[in-house]
């Protein structure tokens, strides 16, 4: 039995779900209950971590030249920054109007050298309170899954957002970002990328998908899975959105269809 099929038994696995895999590589018996297993792992800082009190000081080192007449910074000097100049520059962001309603920023969580990158939307009301991505049920589904590939919040892998501060609605309930919110934020997640240097990313969901291989957003989410697409020279590979799983558990066994195409993929590729 392998270390897979262990941890996948452990899990408590029910017969029915039977994942078929290519003959050269030994597939798990049954993909696992992700709503059932207790896989919730304790997330660490990713970097020091950065206050009001020395934000500005990160986002000076930038210099006078990489910044827009809106005083924000430009492509260009987001492109070129660390991470810590990153994080205080995500911090102090004003380049939509989701800034004017957040509580915090939510830069993302993990290993900041981590093989596996996964992506989803945006923060909701308890990740905006937290300042940490994929917390609540969907967050555990999110840990879940992680533990079913044998990683962890910190351990291999960072969970980021398409954008960095929550979405809301007129009313203040969750809502998916816009295309301009996104296309605002996008300069810092595609520096994360380049800084992390992942082997592989996973997209969670269609608005995760959409910004990343730049597809018209009409396309269904259904489309979009299923096939290894290509961010720049990096593997992708698009799922279900944990939040959306919790609303459709049925779907929850194409989703692991999803991972173990992603895992088939990212060992093939290191």
């Amino acid at each position: 039995m392998t270390r897979r099929d262990q941890m996948i038994e452990a899990l408590g696995i029910g017969p029915q779900w039977v994942v078929r895999r290519p003959a050269s590589k030994p597939a798990s018996k049954n993909p696992p209950d992700l709503s059932a297993a207790d896989g919730t792992a304790q997330s660490r800082q990713i970097s020091p971590e950065i206050t009001p009190a020395n934000a500005k000081v990160h986002v000076e080192q930038v210099g006078a030249g990489g910044f827009a007449e809106n005083g924000q910074h430009t492509d260009e000097a987001i492109a070129a920054m660390d991470w810590q100049t990153l994080q205080a520059a995500v911090n102090n962001c004003r380049r939509c109007s989701l800034c004017e309603t957040r509580t915090r920023t939510v830069f993302g969580t993990g290993d900041p050298k981590a093989e596996w990158l996964f992506v989803g939307e945006g923060p909701g009301r308890n990740e905006d309170r937290q300042g940490e991505p994929f917390v609540g049920p969907a967050g555990k589904l999110l840990d879940n899954m992680l533990v079913a590939m044998t990683l962890r919040r910190g351990r291999n892998a960072f969970i980021a957002n398409v954008v960095k501060c929550r979405p809301a609605d007129a009313s203040g309930k969750d809502r998916a970002p816009g295309m301009k919110e996104a296309a605002a934020c996008k300069p810092y997640l595609s520096r994360q990328i380049a800084l992390i240097q992942p082997s592989i990313i996973v997209a969670l969901g269609k608005i995760a998908g959409v910004a990343l291989l730049e597809c018209e957003p009409t396309i269904a989410v259904s489309k979009l899975r299923g096939v290894v697409h290509r961010y720049g020279e990096l593997p992708l590979v698009v799922t279900y959105h944990p939040a959306y799983l919790l609303r459709a558990p049925v779907d929850k066994r194409k989703a692991w269809e999803d991972l173990c195409l992603a895992m088939n993929t990212h060992s093939s590729a290191t």
